[in-house]
């Protein structure tokens, strides 16, 4: 029941409270729920960690394209000459296992090789 100028009874007012903190905690932990779903989903997708040398989700097609027109493979046709002794060679950094190259990106195998192999300058 209402009062003059349009105020809650104490009843009233309570029972408005109660409803509101019902509905905010229901609403909040249906939206928490909600989240836990997605964040399980989620981790399902990645899966187990992936080897960093093959892994080319960073690296655009043309980039791709740019190693196979140099030649990039994984196993050096020619003894010497590997990315690990090529000038053109990043070595790994720190807790990382395979390095980069100065012609394009991704991932590079020190055991790999690509038709644009320079000796090592030693000096």
């Amino acid at each position: 029941m209402r009062i003059a100028n349009n105020t809650l009874t104490r009843k009233e007012f309570i029972a408005k409270s109660v409803g509101m903190t019902t509905f905010m905690a229901g609403s909040g932990l249906w939206l928490f729920g909600c989240g836990t779903k997605t964040e399980e989903k989620k981790q399902e997708a990645v899966g187990p960690p992936k080897d960093p040398c093959n892994d080319f989700s960073n690296v655009s097609e043309n980039d791709l394209n740019a190693r196979k027109k140099l030649g990039y493979v994984k196993e050096s046709p020619i003894p010497d000459s590997k990315c690990g002794n090529c000038q053109l060679w990043l070595p790994p950094k720190d807790g990382k296992t395979c390095g980069n190259c100065q012609l394009f990106k991704g991932p590079v195998f020190t055991t790999a090789y690509c038709t644009y192999w320079a000796p090592q300058i030693q000096g």
